[in-house]
Parts: structure tokens; sequence; C-alpha cells
């Protein structure tokens, strides 16, 4: 990218390193205190191509965000530009709400390519908002209306199914709801503390003594929704038998299975959906993020039989945003057609171990996981002994949890008691490698966990700069909060 020129703003916005700090300021006085976001990373970008953003003052990021995972291809990818320009010279309509259009044709032509077959064979795509929470709204009212049942199952620590308005009762369309939360499987915060196999046994037990054990005339849920790989929830992904057993739970009793993927689909963990890893074929499925190619862009995939055609069910004002559509084609066929979710499988692995190797030096990083490139880095206070918080008690005489977390003592009966979360660590390896050049994001428990979701494109030279500037960022962070001195970024 060129350097930045020298005017405070020019024709277009742009702010150039003079505007920087003023731009920080008005942002500051006008926007929430919520912005969570912007509080955490003080920047304002002005080009980005890639892995790279380049903000106003000069200075440049690799950004390991990738607006949440949207940005499967990076910023400003060639494919993804070429796409929004034709639909911009043609004259075609930006907005066609649900109408038939080229764009929108093409757009579900690769989708299904992409679909798993035992979807993609009998599936139906109904476009709602752009957002992934009205995806998982739209999912809800779907069915809803196809079980003639209300209520959700859905798990703890999930991100868009506990925030939603459809999952907090105060959606228009769904005032009646009732959430049951149930456990979800981890080694490292394991909620009956054992973890492994026996961990995912016991929460599998769980949910299953939970639908059999309704009293008299209390009717199954309308649905069960699940992520592969929780993300706001500090990068946990599913044990693959677990996952299946919660389809064949869920087929038995003829509850739809809704698989969220706003955050892992489109290549992120290393299988085009994440739910191809456990060999799983879903009900429905709930897409966001990537497949608009960095666009607002929102869809549900569904089994046909579940499409009653409800008359007036939402769909809103954008699902036909033309230049989403565009955006989103290109971005589906690239990553299918340079296989973009192996390679992201192969360099996921190198950098998880990699990134196991810093946690078995530095005795503040509690657990490392992830599958693909979808990373979380969870730190812990190590002077402190064994969080407490569970959600169930730990089972005397279970094994010891897979490897994966090395600051945890032991219970009776040897479970395993991870180290308490460490927030303000964790927010204080965001600002050092923020000060080295690298963004990262926050999530998990309490926001302890450092996670990485690079673009798909990445190259090897990029994951070495972006792992020896974090591990840089937590050794510092780390020596700081013990009373030592801050290095030099």
């Amino acid at each position: 990218m060129k350097p930045l020129p020298g005017a405070v703003v020019d024709a277009s916005g742009l702010a150039s390193r003079n505007g920087h700090e003023a731009i920080l300021r008005r942002q500051a006085a006008r926007e929430p205190a919520a912005r969570t976001y912007a509080r955490a990373l003080p920047i304002v970008p002005v080009r980005a191509r890639g892995l790279t953003i380049e903000g106003a003052d000069g200075r440049r990021y690799l950004d390991c965000l990738s607006g949440v995972g949207s940005l499967a291809l990076g910023h400003n990818h060639p494919v993804v530009l070429e796409a929004i320009r034709k639909v911009l010279d043609s004259g075609a309509p930006l907005n066609a709400l649900d109408l038939a259009t080229p764009a929108k044709d093409a757009f579900l032509t690769e989708l299904y390519r992409t679909l798993p077959p035992g979807l993609a064979e009998r599936a139906r795509v109904r476009f709602c908002g752009p957002a992934g929470s009205e995806a998982v709204e739209t999912a809800y009212t779907l069915v809803r209306a196809a079980t003639g049942r209300s209520g959700l199952l859905a798990f703890s620590g999930s991100g868009r199914g506990t925030e939603c308005r459809a999952l907090d009762g105060t959606s228009a369309h769904t005032p009646d709801l009732r959430v049951d939360r149930l456990p979800y499987p981890q080694d490292y915060r394991c909620p009956f503390g054992v973890g492994g196999e026996r961990g995912a046994d016991l929460a599998a037990r769980w949910t299953e003594s939970l639908l059999d054990d309704r009293g008299p005339g209390v009717p199954l849920p309308a649905g069960m929704l699940v992520e592969p790989v929780q993300s706001e929830g500090g990068v946990i992904p599913a044990p693959h038998t677990w996952l299946r057993r919660m389809r064949q739970l869920t087929a038995d009793r003829s509850i739809p299975l809704i698989v969220d993927e706003i955050h892992t689909g489109v290549g992120r963990t290393g299988a085009f959906w994440a739910v191809e890893h456990s060999g799983v074929t879903p009900d429905v499925m709930v897409l966001s993020k990537a497949i608009g190619g960095s666009l607002p862009l929102a869809v549900v995939v569904y089994r046909d039989d579940l499409d009653i055609g409800e008359a007036g069910a939402p769909v809103g004002a954008f699902p036909g945003n033309q230049l989403a559509l565009a955006a989103g084609t290109a971005t589906l066929a690239h990553v299918r057609e340079n296989a973009l979710a192996e390679r992201a499988a192969a360099l996921g692995e190198r950098m998880l171990g990699q990134l196991r190797d810093l946690a078995s030096d530095l005795d503040c990083v509690g657990d490392v996981r992830g599958r693909g490139l979808m990373l979380g880095v969870e730190l812990v206070d190590p002077e402190q002994e064994g969080d407490s918080g569970f959600s169930g008690a730990p089972v005397a005489g279970a094994p010891v949890a897979a490897e994966g977390g090395v600051a945890a003592s032991m219970m009776p009966g040897g479970a395993r008691h991870p180290r308490p979360a460490a927030p303000g660590l964790a927010a204080a390896v965001q600002q050092e490698c923020l000060r080295r050049g690298l963004i990262v994001g926050l999530g998990g428990r309490h926001a302890g966990v450092v996670q990485l979701l690079p673009p798909l494109t990445l190259t090897d030279e990029q994951a070495a700069a972006v792992l020896d500037r974090l591990a840089d960022a937590v050794r510092t962070a780390a020596r700081c909060r013990g009373g030592g001195p801050a290095a030099a970024p």
C-alpha cells in the first residue's frame, strides 16, 4: 500500500495522520461506551489489503480479527472487488428485496455446490435480515412453525444463541420462547470437572435425561441449536462423538437440529462447514459473516420437509443485497476452487502446535485450542487456586482430561481444576499485540481468551509473524503483571 497523503481529510473522507486523534476523540464523544471493539482497538483504518490494515496514523497492522471472521479472504480481495464492480457497472438494482435476480441465482448455485451432501439434495434457502442474530431468529420461527412446538435447546457459552432477540424472548416473533441451557463439553473447563471422552459422555447423558424426563403433557422443544465450535464462548470445538450423539438424540425424537455456522462456515475450521468434521448432517444451518464476502448477508438453509410455506414469515428489508450476493458468490467459489479449507486445516494444525509450545513455557497460559484457522489461547492466573466455577460437580474417580491445559490443579479423584480466568491479563495481551502491530480478539470466560481468526489466505510467512508477535506480547504482559519491566515493541 502507498503512504497516506498529508491532508487532514481528503475528498473521500479518508483521514490522514493529522486527523487520527481528532476522529478518535469525536467517536468517543458521539458513540456509546459499549463500543467494545473501538474501545480496545483505537485505530482509524483507511486502507486494507489481505491481512494488513493501514491506519490514519501511518501504522500497519496484521489483522487477526478479520471482521470477527467475516473476511474469509482478508480485506479487499481482488475477486471480491471485481464481483462488486461488475454489479455496480451493470446498472442492476442494489436492493431487490427477495425477488429473483441473476446475482441471487449465482449465489444459490454456488452455495448448493458446497453444502453437506445429505442436506444439499433436499435443501431450501430462506434469506432474512443481514445479521447472524436475525438468521437465528428466522431459524427458530421456521422450526416452531414446522413442528407446532415452542422452546429451544441451546448450550452454555454460546454467543449468538444467547444474545439474539429470538432467544431472550424480546422479539415480536418469539414472545413465548423458552430456552433450556445445556452443558457444552470441553476439556479445560469441563462442566463436570473431568474432560475428555468421559466429560463428553456425561454432557450427552445430561441432554438425554432432559429430553426423556419431561413431565406429562410437557412437549419436546421445537429445535436444538448448537455451534460445532463455540466462537464467542472461547473457541471450543465440540467433540465429534458428542456432536454425533446430539444428531442421533434429536433425530430419534423428531427434533430439528439447527447448526450455527455463522462463525465457523466457509472453510474457517479446515472443512467448508464445521459439521463435516463430525460427519453430521443437520436439519437446519444458520449462515452469515463470511458468506457475504465481507458485506452483510445471512441465510437459513433447511430440509425441504420443514418448509410449510408460512405466510407472512419475516424476511426483512435487505435480503436482496446484490453487492453482498455477488461478493459472497466470489468468496464461496474462491475458497472451493483453491482448496482454502484444506489449507486452513494444515496451517492451523501447525500454528496450534506452536501455540502449545508457548503454553508449555508460560504458566499463565491455561489452554490452547482450536480447529483450522480458528484458534484460542486462554489466559489464567497461575498464582490462584483452581477455579471452582464448574456448572456440574466433579466425578470421583474420573480420568484426567486430555492434553491442552498446563495451568491446572488436580481435584480429588483425579479431575482437573483449572486456574481462574485472567481477563485483565488477556486485555493486556491484546494491547501489547496492538503495540506490535497485531490485532486480536477476546472472548470466552470473562473475556479471558485471546482469539485468532486470520483470513484463509494467510501465508506461512505471515503466520510466523503473527505467532512471533503474539508470543512476545504474552511474555511481556505476563512479566508486567508480575512486576517486571515492559519490553519495547
